[in-house]
């Protein structure tokens, strides 16, 4: 794999974003090397309403998540967008929004210098205290060694 890192290392280095982009469709992980603890984010569908369900999470990490919101949003009714989601993922919404709210965490704090309270403004949390938890939970390490594993 140390192609796919080096290619994602070149392209890190003009746009982060570009580069989290392209390792999401490799099923690659955005680090510098291929890391354990990063949640994989499965990818290898086509169902469009998982599509959409993703894009109105991904612009509603900071509002938070309500099923009865997302279902709306995706034209479904949250029955259905939750047995989609389970067949194609196997997770519940509310588990698949957590993990993109781990996965944009791990963005910020690999990109930037903001304090996690900061950090957790940004992706819909009261405090860092949760997200603290939440990576502790998701990932079994707290930010200090996330930042240090940059």
């Amino acid at each position: 794999m140390a192609h796919l890192d080096l290619a994602l290392s070149v392209v890190r280095g003009r746009s982060p974003a570009l580069a989290s982009l392209a390792a999401r469709y490799l099923l690659a992980e955005e680090r510098d090397s291929q890391a354990a603890f990063v949640i994989p984010d499965p990818l290898a569908h086509a169902d469009p309403l998982v599509e959409r369900f993703e894009g109105w999470a991904r612009r509603s990490l900071v509002h938070g998540f309500s099923l009865a919101d997302a279902a709306r949003s995706v034209g479904a009714s949250e029955r259905t967008l939750a047995r989609r989601l389970h067949n194609v993922l196997g997770k519940t919404p509310l588990s698949y929004f957590q993990d993109l709210r781990v996965e944009r965490a791990l963005h910020l704090l690999h990109t930037g210098s903001e304090s996690a309270d900061q950090i957790a403004a940004r992706i819909g949390y009261a405090n860092g205290v949760t997200l603290r938890t939440l990576l502790r939970r998701k990932l079994g390490r707290g930010v200090r060694e996330l930042r240090s594993h940059n």
